[in-house]
C-alpha cells in the first residue's frame, strides 16, 4: 500500500484483529454502562463543581453543565454510530483509521492520550485532596509537603504563614495511583468487579447529596441565577472575568473534564460481549444518567453554600465543604468517604482507557510493540499498564490540577469534535454502509458537535490551550519520523 497519510485500515485488517483478540470478552452492557458512569461522575461533581461555581459561572453553574452536556450528547450519539460499525479496542482513533485515513486517526490517538493520561492525573490529585480530609475527620494531619505539588505547596505555605518546606510531593496521588495500576494489571474482570462496587457506592452518594442537601437550600444563594460579569482574580493571581453569558461558557469548558467518561466505554470494545448493541446502549445510557446528576448537585450547592464562599479548602472539597457550612458533620463524613473511594474508579477508567488506546495504535504499528504485550496469565496489557502507571503518577506528584484538568478538557474537546467530523465525512462518503446503531439527524447533530466542542475548546485557559498544541506538534512529529514508516499497512 502507498505511504498516502490518508491511507485506511481495511474492514479485513479489523475483522483479523476481532477474530486475534486475546482479551477476555466479560462485559455486558450494564457493566460497560457502570465503567461510563464510573468514568463521569468523580471529579466533576465532587471537585470541579466548586472551582467552575466560584471563578466561572456561580449560580448559573447548572446552565454550564447543560451547556456541557449538550456537546457530549452530539459526540455521543457520533461515538454510538462508529462504535457499531467497528467494535474495536482503540476508541475514536480506530474509528478514524478505518474510515477517514491514518493522519486523522493518529491525530485523534495523540489527542486521546492527552485526554486519559490527564484525566487519571487530574483525579489522583482530586483524591489526594479528599484523602486528606478524610484523614482530618479521624483527627489525622498529613503534612502539606506531602499532599501539594511544590507549587500548591509553597503558596499554601505563604497563605498560612508557615516556614517553606525544601521539597513538597503529593505522595496520596503517588501511592493510589500505583493501587490502581496493580488492580488493572490484575485483569479487566477484576478490575470491573471494583468498578461496579464503587458506582454504585458514588450513585448512592450522589443521590443522597441531592436529596439530603435540597432541605438546607437558601434560595437567595441563588440570586441573581446569572450574576453580573466581574474580573476575579484565580488562584494564580490571574485576573479574569467571570460570570454572566461568558461565564456560563467558560465554565462549560472548565467542567467538560467531567464528562470524559462515557468515551472510555467505545475502549472497552476488544472485551464486550456484543460490542454493536451494547458499546451505543451503555455510551448514551451513563451520558444521560450522569447529566441529570450533575445538573441536580450543581444546583443544590449553589443553593447550599454561596458561591463567592467557595474558596480556600473549599474549592478541593465543595460538596463537603457545603454541608459542614450547614452544620451536618455526619454527612461530611459520608460524602469525603464515598468521594474518596469514588475517585479510584474514575483513576481506572482513565488509565483503562489509556492502556487501550496504546494498545489499538501498537497492533496498527503506529507505536512500538512494547505497548500490545499482553501478558499470558492475567491476559491485560500489563506493560503499558506499567508504564502509564509510573507517568501518571510522577505527574500528578508535582503538578497543580487547575493546569491538568484544563489539558483534559482540550484532549476530550478535540476527540469530541473529531470524532463528529469523522462521522459525518463517512456518512457523505459511503452512505450505503451497515450501521447497525444510526445517528440521528446527523446533518444537523455533527456540525452542532464540532462548533460546539471548538467553542469550548478556545474559551479554555490560554496556557493549557498552548501546552496542548505544543503536545500536538510533537505527535506530528513522531508520526512522519517513526509512525508512518512503521505502520503495518506498509506491507499490504
Amino acid at each position: 500500500m502507498e505511504q498516502s497519510i490518508w491511507r485506511k485500515k481495511p474492514m479485513s485488517a479489523y475483522e483479523a484483529d476481532i477474530k486475534n483478540n486475546q482479551l477476555k470478552k466479560v462485559l455486558g452492557k450494564w457493566s460497560l454502562t457502570a465503567i461510563g458512569i464510573g468514568g463521569i461522575i468523580g471529579g466533576g461533581i465532587f471537585v470541579l463543581t466548586g472551582t467552575a461555581a466560584h471563578y466561572h459561572a456561580g449560580p448559573a453553574l447548572a446552565l454550564s453543565f447543560v451547556v456541557a452536556g449538550i456537546g457530549c450528547v452530539f459526540a455521543a450519539l457520533c461515538y454510538s454510530e462508529f462504535a457499531s460499525m467497528l467494535p474495536v479496542e482503540g476508541s475514536a482513533y480506530a474509528y478514524a483509521y478505518g474510515t477517514i485515513g491514518e493522519l486523522f486517526a493518529w491525530i485523534i490517538g495523540w489527542g486521546l492520550i492527552l485526554e486519559y493520561a490527564m484525566g487519571a492525573m487530574t483525579v489522583a490529585v482530586s483524591w489526594s485532596g479528599y484523602f486528606n480530609k478524610l484523614m482530618h475527620l479521624f483527627g489525622i494531619t498529613i503534612p502539606y509537603y506531602l499532599t501539594n505539588d511544590p507549587y500548591t505547596g509553597s503558596q499554601y505555605a505563604v497563605d498560612n504563614h508557615l516556614e517553606p518546606a525544601a521539597f513538597s510531593f503529593n505522595l496520596p496521588a503517588f501511592l493510589i495511583t500505583w493501587l490502581v495500576t496493580w488492580v488493572l494489571v490484575k485483569g479487566i474482570k477484576e478490575a470491573t468487579n471494583t468498578n461496579n462496587l464503587i458506582v454504585i457506592l458514588k450513585l448512592s452518594a450522589v443521590v443522597f447529596v441531592i436529596i439530603v442537601g435540597v432541605f438546607f437550600v437558601n434560595v437567595d444563594n441563588w440570586h441573581p441565577f446569572i450574576p453580573e460579569p466581574e474580573m476575579v482574580k484565580h488562584a494564580d493571581g490571574s485576573m479574569k472575568e467571570a460570570y454572566g453569558i461568558k461565564g456560563i461558557l467558560s465554565g462549560a469548558a472548565a467542567i467538560f473534564f467531567a464528562y470524559i467518561g462515557f468515551d472510555v466505554v467505545s475502549t472497552s470494545a476488544g472485551e464486550a460481549i456484543n460490542p454493536k448493541k451494547d458499546i451505543p446502549f451503555a455510551i448514551i445510557a451513563s451520558l444521560g444518567i450522569c447529566t441529570v446528576l450533575y445538573i441536580l448537585v450543581s444546583l443544590v450547592l449553589t443553593g447550599m453554600l454561596n458561591y463567592k464562599d467557595i474558596t480556600g479548602d473549599a474549592l478541593k472539597a465543595p460538596v463537603a465543604f457545603a454541608f459542614d457550612s450547614v452544620g451536618q458533620p455526619w454527612a461530611v463524613f459520608i460524602i469525603t468517604t464515598a468521594a474518596t473511594v469514588g475517585l479510584v474508579s474514575v483513576m481506572l477508567v482513565m488509565m483503562l482507557g489509556q492502556t487501550r488506546v496504546f494498545l489499538g495504535m501498537a497492533k496498527d504499528g503506529l507505536l512500538p510493540g512494547f505497548f500490545r504485550k499482553i501478558h499470558p496469565d492475567f491476559q491485560t496489557p500489563w506493560k503499558s499498564t506499567l508504564l502509564v502507571g509510573l507517568v501518571v503518577s510522577l505527574v500528578a506528584s508535582f503538578t497543580p490540577i487547575g493546569v491538568l484538568s484544563d489539558m483534559t478538557s482540550f484532549g476530550t474537546l478535540f476527540a469530541f469534535a473529531m470524532v463528529c467530523l469523522a462521522v459525518l465525512i463517512l456518512r457523505l462518503r459511503e452512505p450505503n454502509r451497515d450501521r447497525p446503531f444510526k445517528t440521528p439527524l446527523l446533518m444537523l447533530v455533527a456540525p452542532l458537535g464540532i462548533i460546539t466542542n471548538i467553542l469550548l475548546m478556545s474559551l479554555l485557559d490560554s496556557k493549557a490551550q498552548q501546552f496542548a498544541l505544543v503536545w500536538m506538534a510533537i505527535g506530528l512529529g513522531v508520526y512522519f519520523i517513526y509512525s508512518r514508516n512503521k505502520s503495518k499497512l506498509n506491507d499490504m
